[in-house]
């Protein structure tokens, strides 16, 4: 046990004072001529309890001043087992991502739509990690760093969306920009998980360089080929002005997918519909788990109530005794 305030002890001999102002104060009383008339009548039980009747108020304030010091118990210090992971969501915002073929509750979103809907539970299910998002088309840009602020993160991944930058898609340079965030961070375990659903048709950086990259900095670049293997349905404005849609065939290349996931030690995977979708990223969940124990805040436990609580009782019993049967009549 400590105190947390122990200065407050420094009060302590301000407790006698009572004693000492009842032993300086004159009682009221009678003069007898001689001493004799009182032989035999020194005083009952309720005399000599009122004299010291002191004692309980000294013992009170005692406790009250120990209470005021904040006695703690330390318990013993907390470990914490936390996800420690600095993940980035590199996610394809060019306009082949406005294609109709994903649905939720059977109606039809757009490929971009429905990944954010995906990734927004995925952020949701980390505890502990650093996530950040890079959204890339014929440019990438780093739409939110690093940061277990997951509800500002959620705030970043609504303001991404297609045609926002120049169109294209740039694989190599949406890798190159996620390893910007990760190669100076001090995590044990780093991965990307990029999605796509086109072709590397832009950037200076090729996706296998930039693959060549990552496995020379140990990071895990999981990819993923969104969008179905047919024609899909993609909104286009008719000539009155109206919504209307056209069939269109979107190639993925996924061999150039597949082997920067086997040269990163990672994953390829293929997402045709919303279920696969969540599937997907539910796995990567799974797979990429780093226990990590942390040190937590050491813990106290207060005592002052062992202290406050008898100095109240005793309060209370001094003035019940004071107005009962050890009442002084004038």
């Amino acid at each position: 046990m400590f105190f947390h305030n122990p200065w407050i002890l420094f009060l302590l001999p301000l407790a006698v004072l009572p004693a000492i102002y009842a032993k300086i104060k004159k009682e009221p009383g009678a003069r007898y001529p001689y001493a004799v008339f009182l032989k035999g009548r020194e005083g009952s039980w309720r005399i000599t309890g009122s004299r010291n009747l002191v004692i309980l108020r000294v013992i009170s304030l005692a406790l009250i001043i120990f209470a005021l010091t904040r006695p703690q118990a330390v318990l013993e210090d907390s470990r914490i087992d936390t996800e420690g992971i600095d993940i980035v969501l590199a996610v394809d915002c060019s306009t082949s991502m406005r294609a109709q073929d994903f649905t939720i509750a059977g109606k039809r979103f757009d490929r971009l739509e429905v990944i954010k809907k995906v990734i927004e539970d995925f952020i949701k299910s980390r505890q502990g990690d650093r996530v950040g998002i890079v959204a890339f088309s014929a440019r990438a840009y780093t739409v939110c760093p690093l940061t277990t602020d997951y509800g500002w993160l959620l705030d970043n991944l609504a303001r991404i969306k297609t045609g926002m930058i120049e169109d294209g898609t740039a694989i190599g340079l949406g890798i190159a920009t996620s390893l910007n965030r990760l190669k100076n961070t001090k995590a044990k375990s780093k991965i990307i998980i990029l999605l796509t659903d086109g072709v590397n048709n832009a950037g200076k950086i090729s996706p296998l360089t930039a693959a060549e990259a990552a496995r020379a900095l140990g990071v895990k670049v999981y990819t993923i080929g969104a969008g179905t293997k047919d024609v899909v349905p993609y909104p286009v404005q008719d000539v009155f002005g109206g919504l209307a849609y056209q069939y269109v065939k979107i190639e993925i290349d996924e061999d150039t997918l597949a082997k920067i996931a086997t040269l990163t030690g990672a994953k390829y995977f293929r997402a045709t519909d919303t279920p696969s979708l969540k599937n997907i990223y539910q796995e990567i969940n799974r797979l990429e788990k780093t226990k990590i124990e942390e040190k937590g805040y050491r813990q106290y436990r207060e005592l002052f109530v062992l202290f406050l609580i008898p100095a109240l009782i005793l309060v209370l019993l001094e003035m019940i005794l004071v107005n009962t049967v050890l009442r002084k009549i004038p």
